[in-house]
């Protein structure tokens, strides 16, 4: 079914969102870019006359319940953004009689989903290793079944809008989907933006194509990576993962973070992109620190040439220019994690560096799509969400589906 040829009029939705938003140390919420991304959906909803329940998971609780991890600490802003006065149900499995009491063109939020260890679906408390994990999984699998069922039973019809989410078979993500007939479950305004986003990247490339992978680890992007060397003219890898490859190739690295059972991992890359005729981008000198904080004292050096004692926590001025090369003649450009601990005012120059260089290819006809909650923060903190062409809300959902990997979130709705 799609969104826009259903009434929601007299019918109650539920519809999993992403409102796994950063707060700070007081519960207050640093960044509503996914409360925003979800509304369009919410407000069909409401604006048809239905009754609307919203569920999410907030961070990693583990199947336990952490107040930190509430999601009511977020009901003023999704009251603020959606115009309604949204309603609490403090157990997402036990909210029979909020739901019941719920009218058309009200709101309901429910508490964090991964309270229960049923959402995830992985047995607890039990090791990969013991003999009984495979019957401990399989019993969790039933728990999951009845967990989504649970929360099926609250609504009349189901709206899948977490992209974010949509990479994982989770009760609320997939399961829940069996409960509905194709007439009633649907994927909500902000997933459909997604998969079309993903599908304009990958089915109508323009070219020269550039890739920028960030963040700390090789290990969690070689899937992503391998998979862009056979689709992209230019690879920019930064972050973290810059030292990691310079100390594969020999370098000195101080102690600047790194992977030393991926060096093998760091060389292949270097091989496949010479192969595949693929122009790899890395990092030549750093902003490095003698402590991981925005006081730190810095100096800038060679990537591969650190001092004993130092990081690197930022790419460097000549390495900026050699990112901004190979992003500024792109016609097509993926953005996927930071160049240096932008977190830290004093380390922001390497992202800002590929984020104008992304306004300024943008501005220039190519389509830039950010993806993954750092960058998501990277491009809101310089304040540049207007100059690139999509910001994504997912970040392992679109790595995933640009793999070309089937998301379950995604399947569980359209039966594939």
């Amino acid at each position: 079914m799609n969104i826009d040829q259903f009434n929601f009029a007299g019918k109650k939705a539920i519809v999993r969102v992403d409102f796994n938003v950063p707060l700070d140390e007081n519960g207050n919420v640093t960044d509503e870019t996914r409360i925003r991304g979800a509304l369009p959906t919410l407000k069909k909803v409401l604006s048809d006359g239905g009754a609307l329940i919203m569920m999410s998971h907030m961070g990693k609780p583990k199947g336990k319940v952490k107040k930190e991890l509430s999601l009511s600490q977020i009901v003023k802003n999704v009251s603020a953004a959606l115009g309604v006065d949204v309603k609490f149900a403090p157990d997402c499995a036990n909210a029979d009689a909020e739901v019941a009491a719920l009218k058309p063109g009200e709101a309901l939020l429910l508490e964090n989903l991964r309270f229960y260890p049923e959402e995830e679906g992985k047995p607890v408390g039990i090791d990969k290793e013991d003999p009984k994990y495979d019957e401990a999984k399989k019993e969790m699998k039933e728990r999951q079944k009845e967990f989504a069922k649970k929360l099926a039973s609250y609504a009349d019809c189901y709206v899948m809008d977490a992209f974010g989410t949509a990479h994982r078979r989770h009760a609320s993500t997939a399961v829940i989907a069996d409960y509905f007939d194709a007439d009633h479950k649907m994927l909500g305004y902000l997933m459909e933006k997604e998969v079309n986003a993903v599908d304009n990247v990958l089915s109508n490339i323009k070219r020269p194509f550039t890739a920028i992978m960030g963040g700390s680890k090789v290990s969690t992007k070689i899937g992503i990576i391998e998979n862009l060397l056979g689709k992209v003219d230019n690879l920019i890898l930064c972050g973290g993962m810059t030292y990691t490859f310079a100390k594969a190739q020999g370098g000195n690295i101080g102690k600047s973070i790194c992977e030393n059972d991926k060096l093998d991992v760091a060389l292949d890359v270097i091989k496949k992109a010479k192969e595949n005729g693929v122009n790899l981008v890395l990092g030549t000198d750093c902003i490095a620190a003698d402590d991981f904080s925005n006081d730190a004292h810095t100096q800038v050096c060679p990537a591969n040439n650190i001092p004993d004692g130092w990081e690197g926590l930022d790419a460097g001025p000549e390495t900026r220019k050699s990112f901004a090369a190979a992003i500024k003649d792109a016609k097509t450009i993926l953005w996927n994690g930071p160049a240096g601990v932008f977190e830290f005012d004093n380390f922001t120059g390497g992202s800002r560096a590929i984020a104008d260089a992304i306004a300024e290819a943008t501005a220039n006809g190519a389509f830039s799509l950010i993806g993954g909650g750092d960058s998501v923060a990277c491009i809101n903190k310089f304040g540049m969400a207007d100059k690139v062409s999509y910001i994504s809300t997912g970040g392992g959902a679109l790595l995933e589906a640009i793999e070309g990997k089937v998301l379950p979130g995604v399947a569980a709705i359209k039966g594939e």
